[in-house]
């Protein structure tokens, strides 16, 4: 059944808290639009959080545009689900090396060592944090 709200639901953020890639879309970029896979977290106060390279071209067309959505599915073999939330931006400079750190378990082993390498060098990097604030979720669940 699919549903459409302004805010996200305690179910869209039970599926959300999940170690689950983003597909983020941004404006401004190439036609059509190309969304990039992304770490996210959704918050309690009900964004959705990630972080980026300071000067990546997504937080350039963000600071352009502060538009977004973000799309997340259930992988394969599990009933389909997704949830998509659209809404404005803002750009923190607060935060992003503290949310990098805190996402990394999440989506990998950190026992591995290329990857706590990896982990490092993105730590090592200038970041910021970019907040999606949602003013249109739509949701679906097969049942």
């Amino acid at each position: 059944m699919s549903t459409a709200t302004s805010t996200l639901t305690p179910a869209d953020l039970e599926f959300l808290a999940r170690p689950l890639h983003g597909f983020l879309t941004v404006p401004g970029g190439p036609r059509p639009p190309q969304p990039r896979p992304v770490w996210f977290e959704a918050t309690a106060d009900g964004t959705v959080q990630l972080f980026s390279a300071s000067e990546s071209p997504k937080v350039g067309r963000l600071r352009r545009d502060p538009h977004a959505s973000i799309v997340v599915a259930a992988p394969v073999g599990e009933p389909e689900r997704w949830v998509s939330v659209a809404g404005r931006t803002t750009v923190e400079t607060d935060g992003a090396h503290e949310l990098a750190a805190r996402l990394a378990p999440r989506y990998w082993d950190l026992d591995d060592p290329k990857r706590a390498a990896e982990l490092a060098a993105i730590l090592d990097g200038e970041l910021v944090r970019v907040v999606l604030h949602p003013e249109s979720v739509q949701r679906y669940a097969f049942e």
